[in-house]
């Protein structure tokens, strides 16, 4: 049983979600509302993400959808084990940074065809679903394929990003007839309809996953790339399967936290916790000068050793278990003074020693799903497939243009990945966890960690608990949100962090969900943060069904 000895005075504003059955927690009630029916009509943990997911991909189209790609980490109730995917796609077998010099690049580009990489989201659905799913999958499609093809109400930041990038849609002709409305973003609370990504779910939910990677979904992405001069090839499509992983892990002050290995960020939550376990944040005030700071100094190091070494583990040896052993971490610790910011740090030697959705389901029978899917930037690379009303991916962008990096460019190798699910348990209490928002993930999650151990905040308290965020290599800038007190923000001035303030609750620090399961009391428990339009809902209980006693 979770207590809460401030209740009735507290600092966050939302109470968690507590059912015995299952709970959906996503950026779009909608979505939430999906995959709570799905929970309800027997489906399992994977088949409400497939779902809800599905629905993220119609009405909130700027940040995830199947031209994206998908990470998940699975727990098993029965046998309390974990399954990690990483379902990210890789370059063009032709895309390497000498062909794009051949067409002018001398970088890889942030946006347009040539910053597209395979989307890999529909065949990791398809190989969780074969693994832990239980309804048929075409089922799974039927909420989505209902708000696309009737319409839904624009929500309040959905529109916002929608409107803040309308000038990207209208770059592209397909993306501004099918993404605007009379050459403008749909307006709050304005019905949209996307017939075109209706037809898309329809063929994969009738001829299943081939249908994007070889059949007519296929052909579409093909006949887009070629009309717009890009680098992708049937074989590309054909030939990518994704990756059953091992989630690697880090004990942090006696809870287990876990993350997918690279080509994803997700070590730097290991290593940044590893690094502020070394200074004593259990107990104190997590509004403090001193907390803030610790954890600003841990950011900075990590974050230094992420953008350094991380890269595809099947191209570069990628030293994970130095970069998250405690040894390093110890000595990377010392280098933070208590008193004042470190403004010029660089990478350490372990080998010695923006945009996405983040889903989260728990269901009655206590087996957890933690999903993150995206398309990174919004609107990925802006590219919008020839009949089908989806964006591509500008993954690529996510490379190094610099030939010497572990993480450069080269044909069939997956880039950087800024999206990574989390997961945590202590004495039968399993957490699903991830906070959105690009390179502010790693961060964002291990401040939720940190909530939660050393401050001894619940779930919906963690996630909505002032945060910082560093998105720059180098330097003492970062950003905080006002509701840090000023007199904190000053003396944190003080000690050299060039400070910019942020709205209360700032999209900018990254919205998460999260569940969690008390498998002793058979109990789930759902959070939301309130910096996205989303919520965790609760599977309906049978109470029209259930015959009285």
């Amino acid at each position: 049983m979770v207590h809460d000895s401030l209740a009735q005075d507290r600092t966050h504003a939302r109470s968690m979600v507590i059912t015995g059955g299952g709970i959906v927690a996503t950026s779009q009630t909608l979505a939430s509302q999906a995959g709570a029916q799905i929970l309800a009509r027997g489906g399992t943990a994977v088949d409400a993400a497939i779902a809800a997911n599905a629905v993220l991909g119609v009405v909130e189209p700027m940040m995830n959808g199947i031209g994206g790609d998908l990470f998940a980490i699975y727990y098993t109730a029965k046998t309390q084990e974990l399954t990690g995917i990483n379902a990210s796609g890789y370059a063009p077998k032709a895309m390497s940074l000498e062909a794009l010099k051949k067409l002018d690049y001398y970088s890889v580009p942030s946006a347009g065809i040539h910053s597209v990489t395979v989307p890999g989201c529909v065949d990791g659905w398809a190989k969780m679903h074969a693994k832990f799913g239980k309804l048929p999958w075409r089922d799974l499609f039927a909420p989505a394929i209902y708000y696309a093809e009737h319409g839904f109400p624009v929500t309040e930041l959905i529109q916002w990003d929608w409107d803040n990038t309308a000038a990207k849609l209208r770059a592209d002709e397909n993306s501004r007839r099918v993404y605007l409305l009379d050459d403008r973003a749909p307006a709050v609370g304005e019905i949209f309809r996307n017939h075109e990504l209706a037809r898309a779910y329809k063929i994969l939910a009738e001829t299943g996953p081939d249908a994007l990677y070889k059949g007519e979904i296929a052909a579409a992405i093909l006949k887009t790339s070629k009309r717009l001069g890009g680098l992708l090839a049937a074989e590309d499509l054909r030939e990518f399967s994704s990756e059953w992983v091992q989630p690697v892990s880090t004990t942090y002050r006696g809870w287990n936290v876990y993350q997918l290995p690279p080509n994803g960020q997700g070590i730097g939550t290991l290593e940044m916790l590893n690094i502020m376990e070394n200074f004593p944040l259990a107990g104190i005030d997590p509004l403090s000068a001193d907390a803030f700071h610790f954890k600003i100094e841990a950011q900075k190091l990590t974050f230094q050793d992420q953008r350094r070494y991380i890269a595809d583990p099947r191209f570069q040896d990628v030293p994970v278990s130095a970069l998250i052993s405690k040894e390093y971490a110890k000595r990377r610790a010392g280098l933070i003074d208590p008193a004042k910011a470190n403004c010029s740090g660089g990478p350490g030697d372990p080998v010695t020693v923006g945009h996405t959705i983040y889903l989260a389901v728990v269901d009655r029978q206590g087996n957890v799903a933690s999903w993150i899917q995206s398309l990174s930037d919004l609107w990925g690379s802006g590219v919008t497939v020839d009949g089908f009303g989806f964006a591509l991916q500008n993954r690529a962008a996510g490379f190094s243009s610099d030939p010497e990096h572990p993480n450069a460019l080269a044909p069939r190798k997956r880039p950087y990945h800024t999206i990574i699910p989390g997961f945590m348990e202590k004495d039968g209490r399993e957490i699903a966890f991830g906070i959105m928002r690009g390179m502010n993930q790693a961060q964002a999650q291990a401040q939720f960690v940190s909530n939660v151990v050393d401050h001894k905040m619940n779930i919906q308290a963690a996630l909505e608990a002032p945060r910082f965020t560093k998105m720059t290599l180098g330097g003492c800038d970062v950003r905080i949100e006002s509701r840090v007190p000023p007199a904190v923000r000053e003396e944190l001035e003080k000690r050299g962090h060039s400070l910019e303030v942020l709205g209360e609750y700032s999209g900018m620090v990254g919205g998460g969900q999260a569940v969690m399961r008390d498998t002793k009391a058979k109990v789930n428990y759902g959070a939301s943060s309130p910096r996205k339009d989303g919520a965790a809902i609760p599977e309906p209980d049978p109470y029209f069904t259930r015959s009285p006693k």
